[in-house]
């Protein structure tokens, strides 16, 4: 492994400029990347010019267990030699217990689970599910979220600007400020099949539902005859410290979706929805090539044993709640707020958040953005109190930088 570097400059190698330049001559052209990256170990990424960063991306919230982790690594080589593919028409046994160790976290009435191969896919049956067990079209949804770029998806995802080239949109939505009962109120009604709803937004500024605001939603919905769908794909699997984000309010929907962090890295997404709502469901109703295939359950299995075994969600109370203060510690003066709960947290800033993620990334920080001026930071689960203290270094450098700038 690299020594890490905090002072390289990305794509300054020749292998680095090689690598995005081939790339580049296939690739859709909807990005234009500036580094690219070639091994990572733990809480740590490597570029191909070298240099070694403190990951704080974990591919958007999902190296739940860092990069390399011995127990996933070899959960996946030992699969590969036995069987790779498993269609969910026939049944298989690292399937069989991937989905026993899910409901060791996931409690009644969420009994049931469809499993597919991401965010995008699990919200896209999230909806068909609801339809039929509803017999209604229309939906309600928060304004500020995210539930993915498929046409279905996209039509809940409030973004104007991932939307409006799309339009018109497949599934009729009613957006309503986030928090805000009263509009919630409004928007349900007799004809809604579901209300979905991220219990912390993440794209949207790592905005917190209040548990006020879940509870209306279940009441609404119960009151109306709809369903509650909580969007969990990037705060399930204990990225908040409860395995569901949804837990720390007490509300239970009848639908959650999870992706992200559930495979550590391989494309695994899985409804959990309740025995009525599964039923609903015609036979032959929906299905998915991919979904449940054995390589994927066994990322899934190792995923959840090693949360389990090594009391991750404990781990990542602590390490979150540290991280918080670390943050909160650079001062008001340079940092707005701190939102978010375990590691899933989001600095709002006084300026735009591009500048002063790329100066950390110079400083050796990788971070995502969540609006314009907050920065988000989703390391894996494996985190530790000594990274989250040279992160928020590393982010009070950088802002001295751009400040200096």
């Amino acid at each position: 492994m690299t020594q890490e570097n905090s002072s390289g400059a990305p794509g300054s190698s020749e292998r680095m400029n090689e690598l995005l330049a081939r790339e580049a001559r296939h690739s859709s052209g909807l990005w234009n990347p500036g580094i690219a990256f070639v091994s990572g170990e733990g809480c740590h990424i490597t570029d191909a010019a070298g240099s070694t960063y403190i990951d704080c991306m974990a591919g958007i919230a999902v190296a739940s267990l860092g990069h390399a982790h011995p127990r996933l690594v070899q959960a996946l080589s030992e699969q590969a030699g036995r069987l790779i593919i498993c269609s969910q028409s026939h049944g298989n046994d690292v399937r069989t217990e991937f989905l026993e160790e899910l409901f060791r976290f996931v409690k009644p009435p969420l009994t049931r689970a469809f499993l597919a191969s991401s965010g995008s896919e699990i919200n896209e049956a999230a909806l068909k599910w609801a339809r039929a067990a509803t017999g209604r079209k229309r939906f309600v949804a928060a304004e500020r979220g995210f539930s993915g770029r498929t046409l279905g998806a996209l039509s809940l995802t409030w973004e104007p600007t991932y939307r409006d080239p799309f339009s018109p949109l497949p599934v009729p939505a009613d957006f309503v400020p986030y928090n805000d009962v009263a509009a919630l109120k409004q928007a349900v009604t007799e004809e809604t099949a579901a209300i979905l709803l991220e219990p912390i937004q993440g794209e949207g500024g790592i905005n917190e539902g209040t548990r006020e605001y879940l509870e209306a939603a279940r009441r609404l919905a119960d009151e109306h005859g709809a369903l509650l769908i909580f969007d969990e794909i990037q705060t399930g699997v204990g990225r908040t410290g409860t395995f569901l984000a949804s837990e720390a309010t007490g509300v239970v929907p009848d639908m959650v979706t999870l992706a992200k962090g559930l495979g550590g890295g391989v494309p695994v997404a899985a409804l959990l929805m309740t025995e009525e709502v599964a039923k609903a469901m015609p036979a032959g109703g929906h299905g998915t090539t991919f979904g449940g295939n054995a390589l994927a359950a066994a990322a899934g299995l190792a995923v959840l044993r090693e949360i389990r075994e090594k009391d991750l969600l404990v781990r990542v109370t602590e390490t979150g709640n540290y991280f918080r203060e670390e943050l909160l510690g650079l001062g008001p003066e340079r940092v707005a707020a701190v939102r978010g709960r375990g590691l899933l947290l989001g600095v709002e800033l006084h300026q735009p958040a591009a500048p002063v993620m790329a100066e950390l990334l110079r400083q050796g920080g990788l971070t995502i953005n969540a609006g314009p001026n907050v920065i988000r930071f989703v390391p894996p689960l494996i985190f530790t109190k000594e990274l989250a203290a040279e992160v928020a270094r590393r982010l009070g450098a950088a802002l001295e930088a751009v400040a200096a700038a």
